[in-house]
């Protein structure tokens, strides 16, 4: 089975974006997927930037991905648009459908990002017609959907399978609004938070997450202790969402257990001191979000 990484969802420094991926270049992934997909004023890096990496981790064996951004709001964000689907040599992921518009009328192979939120078979078939040879599932899909979904022939399915899960997208900035200020006027307050900004219940509990316009879970969605039950589904490839630290031990952790190297009782342990919150499995089977059950 495969290994994706994700698009960075959260706002870091350019020089650490550009170390975090000249990493990537040698952990066992075989898809990278790059570019901005929350927010249009996220600049430290630039579409030349991306495929400046983009070269690099070709070189370094990876299938490399441009990742849409999820909301266009503006003529200057659908330019950027028309640019990532005009890159040339790179497949691109549509992250909503303005953008599998543009992929289809170029006659272009694409990516169905999550953010389609694609629930039926008709909806996957039509994608299929258009031009989707890969679709990522809404994160909130049981497994149970999942497995009765007709797959068209030929796709490709690829599962959000670590990461906070990105839950909504708004045309307010959250971040923003949490230093009481306006989205036009936000100073990057994104920036200073690499893993985003966590949101607390009355009673102290980690509920949600905020990062610019887009709200995420508080827990960490892992299924690394549920590899087993992916025998047998239609599934290619998982997808990790990156994070700020210990991305590498992450892949490898889920690369062994994939492979067989890391026993099954042995991956919670494995995987734990990794985890920057808590985890969380409930959506895949069924049930609230932020649940999370150990199958050990």
């Amino acid at each position: 089975m495969k290994l994706a990484l994700g698009p960075l969802l959260y706002y870091w420094p350019r020089d650490k974006v550009l170390s975090f991926y000249e990493q990537a270049a040698a952990w066992a992934v075989d898809t990278v997927y790059l570019g901005e997909t929350v927010c249009s004023r996220r600049h430290e890096l630039r579409l030349d930037d991306w495929l400046y990496l983009a070269e690099m981790l070709t070189a370094a064996g990876k299938e490399v991905v441009l990742s849409t951004q999820t909301l266009i709001e503006s003529e200057s964000d659908l330019k950027a648009l028309r640019k990532v689907v005009d890159n040339g040599p790179f497949r691109v992921e549509a992250n909503e459908f303005g953008a599998v518009r543009l992929l289809f009328e170029a006659g272009m192979a694409f990516v169905a990002g999550p953010a389609l939120n694609v629930y039926n078979p008709d909806t996957l078939a039509l994608l299929a017609s258009w031009g989707a040879v890969r679709w990522v599932p809404p994160v909130e899909m049981p497994r149970t959907m999942l497995a009765a979904m007709p797959i068209p022939a030929g796709m490709e399915t690829e599962v959000f399978a670590y990461g906070r899960l990105p839950l909504a997208f708004s045309s307010r900035c959250f971040t923003a609004r949490h230093y009481n200020l306006q989205k036009d006027s936000c100073q990057f307050r994104c920036i200073d938070h690499p893993e985003g900004l966590l949101m607390n219940t009355r009673e102290g509990e980690g509920f949600l997450t905020i990062n610019g316009t887009q709200t995420q879970s508080g827990k960490v969605h892992t299924l690394a202790l549920r590899l087993d039950e992916l025998v047998g589904m239609p599934v290619t490839g998982l997808r990790l969402s990156p994070q700020a630290q210990h991305m590498a031990e992450v892949v490898a952790t889920f690369r062994d257990a994939l492979d067989g190297v890391l026993p099954t009782a042995q991956v919670a342990a494995r995987l734990q001191p990794f985890l920057p919150a808590l985890a969380c499995d409930g959506y895949w089977l069924g049930k609230a979000g932020l649940a999370y059950t150990h199958n050990m």
